[in-house]
Formats: structure tokens, sequence, C-alpha cells
């Protein structure tokens, strides 16, 4: 059986550190105010770096770690909601800037969880025997989507980019996945909303570039729906609570992933977060911490994660993996 597994991972942030004093010079909060309901203490802002650019050095970063050869990449595929353009790609900008000109390249749009639907799509492509390896990356700016007149969301978010380099096995890899979708209440977050507006529309059209989102909906939705996730995931693997050597969640809110732990019945312990150091970097957060992770030493060959997510769209979505 053919399984694809984890060779390398990467991240790479922007140096520009932006601490929620700071913020607060701008913005009616304090920090008080942010690390008490969501955890984060600071996040990272770009100083002119688009998405592309952030991804392509997380990609670097890929590539360095593992040894890796842009010219043997066969696919690329960057989970972002917040691309330089609508075309090119932010996929095919990576391509260029690493110079994999050998690899096909595409984007996925799922916000939050895009990162969980990357790797899944990349390991059917290997599994298939289409290609050989990816290269997912999760990438996002959200600092240009933000409204820093809507404290309720401007204090959230950050930017960053993750990844990992995905090769064929024989062994290991991904060992159970899940996902899903409920566009039923997608307007819970939205972002860079695009109406039909030409010469030959009638119709005042207002548009809108900044990210909006019902932090009530998406709370009770995380904490309804990533516990269910979780448990699934375990049930399919066979792998046990005590067998998982960490949980990443998606780095959204420390009380989510408080209430997570104790609907799972999973050791908080068992969660890594980093949520206060970058805050949440969307479709970035969990290669990030897995990267972090691994460069803590804290992960080892053969050990069993569970990677979650939640985000807009509404998406979600879990992958159960063997190092």
């Amino acid at each position: 059986m053919i399984f694809s597994k984890i060779k390398s991972t990467g991240s790479y942030v922007p140096e520009k550190i932006i601490t929620n004093d700071m913020l607060s010079q701008y913005v009616d909060t304090s920090d008080e105010w942010i690390r008490s309901r969501s955890g984060i203490e600071k996040r990272h802002f770009s100083e002119g770096e688009n998405t592309s650019d952030i991804a392509a050095k997380a990609a670097l970063n890929i590539l360095e770690n593992g040894n890796i050869n842009p010219l043997d990449i066969d696919l690329i595929i960057v989970a972002t909601v917040s691309p330089d353009y609508t075309t090119p790609s932010t996929a095919c900008l990576v391509q260029s800037k690493i110079g994999a000109s050998r690899a096909v390249a595409f984007d996925l749009s799922a916000a939050c969880s895009g990162f969980i639907f990357s790797v899944s799509v990349a390991d059917k492509f290997i599994k298939t025997g289409v290609y050989r390896n990816a290269l997912v990356i999760g990438a996002e700016v959200l600092s240009k989507h933000l409204d820093f007149n809507d404290r309720s969301t401007c204090v959230l978010f950050g930017d960053g980019a993750g990844g990992v380099f995905l090769e064929k096995a024989e062994e290991g890899g991904i060992l159970a996945e899940e996902m899903g979708s409920d566009g039923g209440r997608g307007m819970s977050l939205i972002c860079a909303e695009k109406k039909a507006s030409h010469m030959f529309n009638n119709a005042q059209v207002a548009e809108d570039s900044f990210l909006h989102m019902d932090g009530r909906a998406i709370f009770d939705f995380a904490t309804r729906q990533t516990p269910k996730c979780i448990l699934r995931l375990i049930e399919k693997s066979g792998v046990s609570v005590e067998q998982l050597k960490y949980v990443i969640p998606h780095q959204a809110n420390a009380r989510i992933v408080e209430i997570i732990s104790r609907k799972t019945k999973i050791p908080l312990e068992k969660f890594y977060m980093n949520i206060s150091e970058y805050s949440n970097t969307s479709a970035a957060t969990i290669p990030i911490a897995l990267n972090e992770m691994m460069q803590k030493g804290l992960l080892q060959i053969g050990d069993y994660i569970l990677m979650a997510g939640f985000g807009g769209g509404l998406t979600w979505g879990g992958l159960l993996i063997k190092i």
C-alpha cells in the first residue's frame, strides 16, 4: 500500500512583531482584554511582503530542512484566502520564486481548514501514483484585510506561512482523515467581498475588502464540530488517546482549545499551542506549529499526531498521522 509521508517541514513569519500594547495605541482595546478572551499576546505583520513572498520563504525553509532540489518537486499546493491576485495563483508565483519549474501548481481556498484540505488533496495524488511528492503550504497575509476600526476581529489575526513536503512511502503517513463543509453558515466569516460591478449593471454596488466575523457563531461552531471530528478520527484510525503524542489544533482561540480538550477528554497538555506568539494565521497556523515542534525536537519518527482545523466556509477537517 502507498502512503504519503512527511519528509520535512518549514515556516516563515514576517519580522515585524505587534504586541497587544502596541495595538491598543490605535484600537480601543487592551492587553488584558485580548489575552483573557483569546490567549493572544502578539502577532507578526508584513511590512510589504505579500502572500507569495512569505509562502516562498517558507517553501525554501522546507526544502533546506529536507535537502530537497526544487526541480524534483512534482506538485505545489498553497492554501490561502489572502492571495496576491485572483490570478495568477499564489502557488504559481511560489513555483517561479523557488525555481520549481517542473511542478504543477495551484491554490486551494478553505480558510483556516485550508492546510488540512490541501494535505488531503496532495495525499490522493501521491497514493494514486499521479505524483511522487508534493509541497503543501498554508500562507496568509491577513493584515491587508483587517479593519482596524473593528476591535472584535483586528486583534485576532496575523501573517505567516508554513508547510510540509510529502513523499511516497510504504508505511506511516496519513492513517485517518475527515473533512466537512457547511455553506449554510458560511456568512459567519467573510473576507474581501467582490460583487458584479460594471457598466451594464445599474445597481449601486458596495464592495468591502475587509474580514468580518460573527465571533459567537464561529466559537459555537468550533467547540461543537471540532471535538466530534477528533473523536471520529481516533475511532477510524484505531489509535488510542494514550498513543497520541500531540494534537495540533488550529490556533484561533485558547479558550476554544480548552473546551475541545474537555469534550474529547484528551489532556490539555497534549494540545500544542503557540497562539500567544503568532495569533490566528488561518491556513498557516497548523503547519507553523508543526514545524516549531519539529525544530524543538518534540516529535520523533513513529509518533502519532492529530491535526484539526476549522474555519470559513464554514469548513472543518482533521488528519491523524504517523510521523
